[in-house]
């Protein structure tokens, strides 16, 4: 009897300890790009972002190809990644109805980098990730404030961030973004300057930022040009940030 009750009473802490975990977010890295330049820091950033996972209790899935966007594949991911995907991103409409409709149901959205010049065909791909790549001067460092100090994308850099990067530029920005960091633009040298004209911030250009559209949530980040930023901690930290904010853990 005494055993009876032992294996009884394990089995309920075991029943009530599975209630209280909580499930586990599914994750997609997606990296694909359609014809034009592509960064070489994709198997870097997969690995980094696979290793941020397993510390933090996600299941991650890495892909490049476009037919991973299926209606029945796509709704197990709790957030996709795309992860310095450049140009088309997608190969048919169908995909991209899919994607459309994963947002709509509230999927999440984290774009590093070049994904901002993924579908510069698309205006609804623009307004989604929250704006559209122009161009960038030389990669060099410069200096980045710190709009938002509370986000925990950027909780712990205080005022300002000194770093080494592309300085993204960006238009068809969504009215709705709310700005995390943006380049101070009298710290960066670009003799093409002129190209690039956007009085709306001043001497001020967004870099990063989050949102809610229809229906998801997602976070931008215009830094991580460099293979070598994705064993940064700072750097990393920012990342993991952004993505706790989609995933609604911050």
């Amino acid at each position: 009897m005494k055993r009876l009750l032992l294996v009884l009473s394990i089995g309920l802490i075991h029943f009530f300890n599975v209630m209280d975990c909580p499930a586990q977010k599914n994750i997609l890295i997606y990296t694909h790009n359609g014809e034009g330049f592509v960064h070489d820091n994709i198997a870097t950033s997969v690995k980094a972002l696979k290793k941020l996972g397993k510390k933090n209790g996600y299941t991650m899935t890495s892909s490049d190809d476009p037919a991973v966007f299926t209606k029945e594949n796509i709704k197990q991911f709790d957030c996709i990644i795309f992860s310095n995907t450049n140009n088309e991103a997608f190969d048919t409409e169908a995909q991209k109805e899919v994607f459309v409709d994963y947002i709509h149901n509230g999927g999440g959205f984290v774009g590093i980098h070049s994904a901002a010049g993924s579908e510069r065909q698309w205006p609804w791909f623009w307004a989604m990730l929250g704006g559209k790549f122009v161009r960038h001067p030389k990669l060099q460092p410069f200096t980045i404030k710190v709009v938002d100090q509370d986000h925990p994308a950027t909780s712990f850099l205080g005022d300002k961030w000194e770093w080494e990067d592309e300085c993204y530029y960006l238009n068809e920005l969504n009215p709705d973004i709310h700005i995390l960091l943006a380049a101070d633009l009298r710290s960066v040298e670009d003799d093409k300057s002129d190209l690039y004209v956007n009085n709306a911030f001043g001497h001020y250009t967004p870099i990063a930022w989050c949102h809610t559209f229809e229906g998801g949530r997602q976070f931008y980040t215009a830094l991580g040009h460099k293979s070598a930023y994705y064993k940064h901690p700072v750097f990393l930290k920012h990342l993991l940030g952004g993505i706790k904010w989609v995933l609604q853990e911050e």
